[in-house]
């Protein structure tokens, strides 16, 4: 199984993100959850959001304490919350920064596997809003492989009808553009 834990701001597409995996790998005959985990918070407030995704019945209905990977979909949340608390040693940091792998590994103190994409950037190009779900999707399914990426076309054009394809640019660019050590 694999577990992943989203932090993300209101309205930046966390909980979309955890929405696309999980129809993703169900569309993949895999069996998936995905849930948010917020109160009253109001738009730009720090949110979480988690999947587990495995080949068998997920019987766990809990929060995510030790995922394999975490995905930050705002840099500006690592001054905030500790985005790699219970990550497991061998898991992976996926951080939407232009900052180099170094520079989030000193900021983290994470020794493990990180992985960068600018996926605000790419947003902007692709999307015209720096709105950054779709984009670490596809970060996301590069580092794991948790889906394949064209798995997740079908649940976009779902969730975005005129403007799918805008989100798939999006995360295939993120997906190529990627970087990790």
């Amino acid at each position: 199984m694999i577990e992943v834990r989203w932090h993300g701001r209101g309205g930046q597409g966390a909980v979309t993100s955890v929405e696309l995996l999980a129809l993703a790998a169900i569309e993949e005959g895999k069996y998936a959850q995905g849930f948010p985990s917020f109160g009253p918070e109001r738009r730009g407030a720090p949110v979480a959001a988690f999947n587990r995704v495995d080949d068998h019945h997920v019987k766990i209905r809990s929060q995510i304490y030790n995922p394999d990977v975490v995905v930050v979909l705002d840099e500006s949340l690592m001054a905030m919350v500790n985005v790699v608390d219970g990550l497991k040693p061998d898991g992976v940091l996926i951080v939407n920064t232009a900052k180099s792998i170094k520079e989030i590994a000193e900021m983290t103190k994470f020794k493990g596997r990180i992985a960068t994409v600018d996926g605000s950037s790419i947003a902007w190009k692709e999307l015209g809003v720096p709105i950054t779900n779709t984009t670490m999707l596809g970060a996301l399914i590069k580092c794991t492989k948790v889906v394949k990426l064209e798995s997740v076309k079908g649940p976009v054009d779902h969730r975005f009808g005129r403007i799918a394809n805008k989100n798939l640019a999006a995360m295939k660019r993120a997906y190529d553009e990627v970087k990790t050590n």
